[in-house]
């Protein structure tokens, strides 16, 4: 079949078959289509959907594009964590490392931000002499070894999803839940684990601002890990509001160090402990009460301050770093940003906070460029708290006092006040479980 031929039985709103799917997705990875017509397809995709069929046959053929990791040399039964991405979500620095010390192996790898969202190679990159590449070999022996790997993404892991990324990123396609779940599944699959716990955010910093569309997506693709026989779950999170009060690569991993210490902010906390806890459970460590207490006293114990310490020994990291946070070195220029008026901070809108730290030098606008590790903001006050005019929200930090000035401006639109305390924003919504089913939980 021609490839003219499926993108018009897509565009007539037809399912694909498997054949075809298969053709689409070797033709991307070998470039023996023009991108206008891969362009045109996945726009058909995104305007007239795909059935749930379609959905995991697409992820399957992503996930074989290219290599794929196998991890049964190590012992035990290997959990893997993927987030949709969001404002100051720093919790794979926190929660890969408590899971691991619970003795559940965790062979992470993650990838870099783009946009208002953070990457976590990039906070571990501000550590200096991390080392993020690790061959394949070298990191299957630290997981056997320590029980936890925190590193980049293999060159030619899944590679017909970067090309449909690519495309996606440039044609106004990102937002399609199939492209969206097979894109994210391919590359779970392909790393290997045995089971998968999803953290899909929703709110106004999300991919998926919308809660049923976040909704959705948890169900498709733990629909799509259930078929390919993965233990898989996903928790839906709110990212309405920054998690935790550090934006900015070095500014996150020192509050992650300080959450792995015991304090930290409360939300971040208590989203990484259910994270942690519903890690521990896909991996059969217990029921939920039990799984929780598992990850509090590896929190309250030290043991996984410890693996931190460890991981960033075993990856040629300064370890001085995490004994003492304070040795990052600080931006040029801070700049505190006042409140303007007195009431409660009814809304601090995350993806305008996730601009104004792009343009303070935090985050990229483009793949290729590069990212300040000190660069970013801290907020002084969040959603719900009482300000005075004149009190203090956030302290920017950036190379330049002229950097500082658009970022204010977005900061400012980002803050809404009112005389009436709002209502407190959920933390965590639902959970679709390993079996399909949702429960509500809406913890604040």
């Amino acid at each position: 079949m021609q490839f003219y031929d499926i993108i018009a039985k897509k565009r007539d709103g037809d399912a694909l078959t498997n054949e075809e799917i298969e053709q689409f997705v070797q033709d991307a990875a070998q470039g023996s289509v023009p991108d206008y017509q891969l362009s045109a397809l996945l726009m058909a995709i995104y305007l007239r959907g795909m059935t749930d069929g379609e959905t995991a046959r697409l992820t399957q053929a992503l996930a074989r594009s290219g290599d794929t990791v196998d991890l049964s040399s190590i012992p035990g039964v290997k959990v893997d964590k993927h987030s949709t991405g969001g404002v100051g979500d720093k919790t794979t620095l926190i929660v890969a490392p408590l899971v691991a010390a619970c003795d559940v192996p965790v062979a992470k790898m993650s990838g870099r931000g783009l946009g208002h969202t953070g990457g976590t190679i990039d906070k571990l990159e501000s550590i200096p002499s991390f080392q993020t590449e690790l061959e394949g070999q070298a990191f299957l022996r630290q997981v056997r070894e320590i029980g936890l790997a925190l590193a980049g993404q293999s060159g030619n892991l899944a590679p017909a999803d970067k090309k449909l990324y690519a495309l996606r990123d440039v044609t106004a396609t990102v937002g399609s839940l199939p492209l969206i779940a097979s894109s994210i599944m391919s590359k779970k699959l392909a790393a290997g684990s045995d089971a998968i716990l999803l953290d899909v955010k929703t709110g106004s910093g999300a991919l998926l601002p919308s809660f049923e569309d976040a909704l959705a997506l948890a169900g498709q693709m733990v629909a799509i890990g259930r078929a390919n026989g993965k233990q898989t779950s996903a928790l839906i999170t709110g990212m309405d509001t920054p998690l935790g009060r550090a934006i900015g690569n070095s500014l996150e991993v020192a509050e992650a160090v300080e959450v792995l210490r015991g304090g930290g902010p409360e939300d971040l906390r208590t989203v990484c402990l259910a994270l942690a806890a519903d890690m521990l459970q896909l991996a059969g460590k217990g029921d939920p009460g039990a799984c929780l207490s598992l990850a509090e006293t590896a929190l309250s114990d030290g043991r996984a301050l410890a693996k931190l310490r460890a991981v960033v020994a075993a990856q040629n990291g300064d370890v001085r770093y995490i004994d003492e946070p304070s040795r990052f070195p600080a931006a040029p220029h801070k700049e505190v940003l006042y409140a303007e008026q007195e009431g409660y901070i009814t809304r601090m809108q995350a993806q305008e906070i996730g601009a104004a730290s792009v343009l303070l030098g935090a985050g990229r606008r483009r793949k290729e460029d590069s990212v300040d590790p000190a660069a970013g903001l801290l907020l002084h006050k969040k959603t719900g708290d009482y300000v005075r005019k004149g009190d203090a929200l956030a302290t920017l930090h950036c190379q330049a006092r002229a950097m500082a000035a658009e970022a204010a401006d977005r900061m400012r639109a980002a803050v809404c006040y009112s005389d009436t305390k709002p209502a407190p924003t959920p933390l965590i919504y639902a959970r679709v479980n390993k079996d399909g089913t949702l429960s509500y939980l809406k913890e604040t």
